[in-house]
C-alpha cells in the first residue's frame, strides 16, 4: 500500500527568490533591495489602475450602470439590493427548472452580477469609516494597557514606600543618655593641636580621664 502524498492546499514559494534571502545573506547583508514605488500606471488582477485614482472609484468611471441616486442612504440602499438580489435569484431558479435553454437565463445573471457589484461598492464605501474605527479601537487599546501599567507601577511604588516607611519605623530612637555620651565624647575630644602638643604623660593622662567619663556615663 502506497503512502498518501502530502498536497499543500497553498501553492510552492517562487524558489528564484527564496534562495536569495537565506541566513548568509541576510547577515551579510546581500539580500536584494525591495522594488522602488510605483507612481504611474500599474495593473492588479489583468485591470490597470492608476496611483492618482480614488481609493474607491465611482461606478461610471468602470463602465458600470448606476442603479441608485448619487443622494442615497447605504443601509437602505443595501437593503433594497438584497432584496432584488433574492428575487431575481429565484427568477433565475425557475428559469432553469422551465428552460435552461432560454436567453433570460444569461439576462438573468448579467442582472446578478449587476445587483452584487453594487452592493459590492457599497460596502466597499464603509472602507473608510471602518479603517478609522479600527484606528480608534487599537488607540483605545494601547490607552488602556497605558493606563494598566501605570497603575500596576503606583501599586508598586506605594508598596515600596510602605516598606520604605516600616523601615524607618523599625530604627530606634536616640535615648537621652546616648545623646549625652555623644555630647560628652565630642567635648573631651582632643584637637590635632592638642594631641601634637602633648608629648609627654600629660596625654596618658587625658586619655584616663576621657575612659573613667566614658564608663562613668555607661
Amino acid at each position: 500500500m502506497s503512502e498518501t502524498a502530502q498536497v499543500s492546499s497553498l501553492p510552492l514559494p517562487p524558489m528564484q527568490y527564496v534562495t536569495l534571502f537565506s541566513e548568509e545573506n541576510v547577515k551579510r547583508g546581500r539580500t536584494p533591495r525591495p522594488p522602488p514605488p510605483i507612481t504611474d500606471n500599474y495593473s492588479m488582477f489583468g485591470n490597470p489602475y492608476n496611483t492618482d485614482d480614488a481609493v474607491i472609484r465611482p461606478l461610471e468611471s468602470q463602465n458600470i450602470r448606476r442603479l441608485y441616486p448619487n443622494n442615497y442612504d447605504h443601509r437602505r440602499e443595501l437593503k433594497k439590493l438584497n432584496h432584488s438580489i433574492t428575487a431575481s435569484f429565484l427568477d433565475l431558479v425557475d428559469i432553469c427548472i422551465r428552460n435552461p435553454e432560454s436567453e433570460a437565463r444569461a439576462t438573468k445573471i448579467d442582472d446578478l452580477t449587476l445587483l452584487f457589484i453594487h452592493m459590492h461598492h457599497l460596502v466597499n464605501e464603509f472602507r473608510p469609516h471602518q479603517a478609522r474605527e479600527t484606528l480608534r479601537v487599537m488607540l483605545e487599546q494601547q490607552k488602556r494597557q497605558r493606563l494598566e501599567i501605570a497603575e500596576r507601577f503606583r501599586r508598586h511604588f506605594d508598596k515600596a514606600w510602605e516598606l520604605v516607611q516600616q523601615a524607618v519605623n523599625t530604627i530606634p530612637e536616640p535615648t537621652e543618655s546616648n545623646i549625652k555620651l555623644l555630647i560628652d565624647v565630642e567635648r573631651v575630644q582632643p584637637s590635632e593641636g592638642n594631641l601634637n602638643n602633648q608629648t609627654s604623660g600629660n596625654g596618658c593622662a587625658e586619655e584616663d580621664r576621657v575612659l573613667c567619663q566614658i564608663i562613668d556615663l555607661l
